[in-house]
């Protein structure tokens, strides 16, 4: 395992200076087009979590429970008979209940953000004006692997997922990654389901895997391991491979759906495709990542 982030690899500079995109870079029109070519029978199938809400209620309606929730309401009623309804949103992005990706923006380490921002160069009280989730609205695109780290099952509390684990799941299923993929990892685990529990998570060899082999964008049911590591880089995808490399994150994805109909239509390779709201200056927005095949 690599024991400093100060020795890890790092993609700084590599785009230049004021780069915003980090490792989508890598999505060359070569790797847009491997990814479409995986749309053989038209099947798509949603790699987000189905989010609930919660009414945003006061006084004697409020709720008696303390739990957080991820999206709050308020619906909008203005008549006794209205031709349409509309609801005001409160939206915790970061929360486990959404799936979100995870802007450059949103990791800073000794005042700095990717690629070598300074952190208040980057974002203030007004929002985020350099590295911001808005600059994927465009959408990412290209070919999509799913690497299930533990078919018919769950990984153990606490795994640490290594290299070597990567490995194997993508020899089990026959799949060579290659510069640009979209990497789609499915543990079994759901983090608000299994709240409590110790999150298995990736070291920080698993995230010098990725970049040897050029992965996009990460899409996972677990990303960092809760507690961390022991003598390992504590949350190595976020601090290694969000900060250092560039390397986009599709927090809190599930892939249940997806295993199922890879066996379906008997392989793991797909178009991914990922487009957040053009909404301006967050650290992060829901998404809802498709695999196309």
């Amino acid at each position: 395992m690599d024991q400093s982030p100060a020795e890890f690899p790092s993609n700084w500079g590599r785009w230049g200076d004021a780069d915003q995109l980090g490792t989508v870079n890598l999505i060359t029109a070569e790797a847009r087009a491997r990814g479409a070519a995986q749309v053989r029978t038209g099947v798509s199938v949603s790699l987000a979590r189905k989010t609930p809400t919660a009414p945003l209620t006061g006084g004697p309606m409020a709720s008696l429970q303390a739990t957080s929730t991820a999206v709050q309401t308020i619906m909008s009623f203005t008549g006794a008979s209205p031709i349409a309804m509309g609801d005001i949103m409160i939206v915790t992005t970061h929360h486990p209940e959404v799936t979100h990706l995870d802007a450059l923006s949103h990791m800073v380490d000794d005042g700095q953000v990717y690629p070598g921002i300074a952190q208040a160069a980057s974002s203030g009280p007004t929002g985020v004006v350099h590295g911001a989730a808005d600059v994927f609205a465009g959408g990412i695109v290209t070919r999509g692997v799913l690497l299930d780290l533990a078919p018919g099952g769950r990984l153990a509390d606490g795994h640490a997922v290594t290299a070597d684990d990567l490995d194997a799941a993508a020899e089990r299923v026959g799949v060579v990654v290659e510069s640009g993929d979209a990497l789609v990892v499915r543990a079994g685990w759901d983090r608000v389901r299994d709240d409590g529990r110790p999150l298995p998570g990736m070291t920080s060899g698993a995230v010098r895997w990725m970049h040897d082999r050029g992965i996009s964008v990460y899409a996972g049911d677990i990303g960092d391991a809760s507690p961390p590591v022991k003598d390992d880089v504590p949350g190595a995808l976020h601090r290694l491979g969000l900060l250092r490399l560039g390397l986009p994150l599709v927090d809190g994805a599930q892939a249940e759906e997806l295993v199922a109909v890879c066996e379906e239509q008997g392989r793991h390779t797909f178009l991914f495709v990922a487009a957040v709201p053009r909404i301006l200056g967050t650290t992060g927005l829901p998404v809802n990542p498709l695999a196309v095949f």
